[in-house]
């Protein structure tokens, strides 16, 4: 694939006039986190049929399931066009990449979880609701001494009481966690074993249940419109009809699940991290040719050349990263999470280096937050940190080359 197709741009059109109607003049709201962006979203959803499209493809892919009795994979060709989830995807990381986060989470990572995982009942009663964005989801792994090392120091636990389950612990920097209606809670088996010795389980809790309690928005750097929270269990009480797969031991075991959705959360922030770097390349350039210094527009100044240069650098490279993507799934096909992983590490470096530099080219306008590009630079910087940081990405690199 070497340019988007002419339906690309069409939908690009249409995201570009619902984004300019809905999201623009609220963006400020969003960005001051006084407006949660699920109503939003609902409203691209409608809009787009996106909603309909997903309940559709889910019913007919829920009763080919249940006909076969197993779940159901994609091999060989054929596979759906991924430029039409991710031009979408491009288009809002121009103006408000935490609505992509929220959503990603939600009907990506959170549905991801259930659909790969769960029974044919655990689908029905769950899944729907989410890939429609009627119900928001949650995807709760990290933990306040975790981070990283999410598995080897995770302290929530699940233990055995009869025909049920025990629910203890906490998480922290959890998209969608004080609004989630639906939260997929991944812990460890107590058994007075070694924590480093218990199974990983994952269950599927609601909102409102009693001893779960969900925090207020957290506070933080960027990503305004991505409501973050933590999460407190304490005695919460399950059946195994919330154990995912409705099992302690799952195909490939609970920490399988977990890593394939790291592997899909991954690769989506190459599209994330192109949306940034184009929306900050326009606004530069828009800028450069403008603003003048010393009698000259500061387009002129060859050290501002090279960093709009190497914008242009970074935007080819990513959007081939993101056209390979497309290929790939269209293919049938998926990235190892070494790919996935070397594509997630150098998007978000060039994504927070493009806007790092479109900051400098504002100059002191550019650190006002009445010039978008601020907002972007604050936005960039979590792409190398959440769905593990770029040290994290290095290590499965290198650990994929050494064999």
């Amino acid at each position: 694939m070497h340019k988007w197709s002419d339906e690309h741009e069409m939908l690009r059109t249409a995201m570009k006039d619902f984004i300019a109607k809905e999201i623009v003049p609220v963006r400020d709201e969003l960005e001051h986190g006084d407006l949660p962006p699920y109503d939003i979203l609902r409203r691209l959803y409608s809009t787009f049929g996106m909603d309909e499209m997903a309940r559709t493809n889910f019913r007919r892919r829920l009763e080919a399931e249940a006909d076969v009795g197993d779940d159901i994979r994609e091999t060989g060709g054929g596979g759906p066009d991924a430029g039409y989830t991710l031009v979408p995807i491009i288009e809002l990381c121009r103006h408000c990449p935490g609505m992509v986060t929220a959503m990603g989470v939600s009907v990506g990572l959170t549905a991801a979880a259930i659909s790969s995982k769960g029974t044919v009942a655990q689908k029905k009663r769950w899944v729907e609701d989410l890939l429609t964005l009627e119900k928001i989801g949650a995807w709760a792994i990290t933990e306040p001494g975790s981070g990283s090392d999410a598995f080897g120091s995770m302290l929530s636990t699940a233990r055995r009481d009869g025909n049920e389950y025990i629910l203890n612990g906490s998480k922290t920097f959890i998209t969608n966690g004080p609004y989630a209606d639906t939260i997929v809670f991944i812990c460890k088996l107590d058994e007075g074993n070694e924590p480093s010795e218990r199974k990983v389980l994952s269950f599927v809790l609601d909102k409102g249940m009693p001893g779960l309690t969900q925090s207020k928005p957290l506070r933080k750097m960027g990503m305004h419109s991505s409501p973050t929270g933590e999460l407190f269990l304490a005695d919460v009480r399950v059946g195994t009809d919330r154990l995912i797969g409705e099992t302690e031991n799952p195909e490939g075991g609970g920490r399988s699940g977990a890593k394939s959705t790291f592997q899909q959360e991954r690769s989506g922030v190459a599209a994330m991290a192109l949306g940034i770097i184009e929306q900050c390349l326009e606004l530069s350039v828009e800028y450069a040719k403008e603003r003048v210094q010393f009698g000259k527009r500061i387009g002129d100044f060859q050290l501002i050349q090279q960093k709009l240069a190497n914008m242009e650098l970074a935007r080819m490279n990513v959007q081939n990263l993101v056209f390979r993507t497309i290929e790939l799934t269209a293919a049938g096909e998926s990235m190892t999470l070494a790919e996935a992983s070397a594509m997630k590490l150098y998007s978000a470096q060039a994504a927070t280096n493009v806007a790092l530099d479109a900051v400098q080219v504002h100059g002191g306008n550019g650190y006002m937050a009445e010039f978008h590009v601020e907002q972007l630079a604050r936005d960039a910087k979590v792409l190398q940190i959440y769905a593990g940081t770029d040290e994290i990405q290095t290590v499965a690199i290198a650990r994929d080359l050494l064999g």
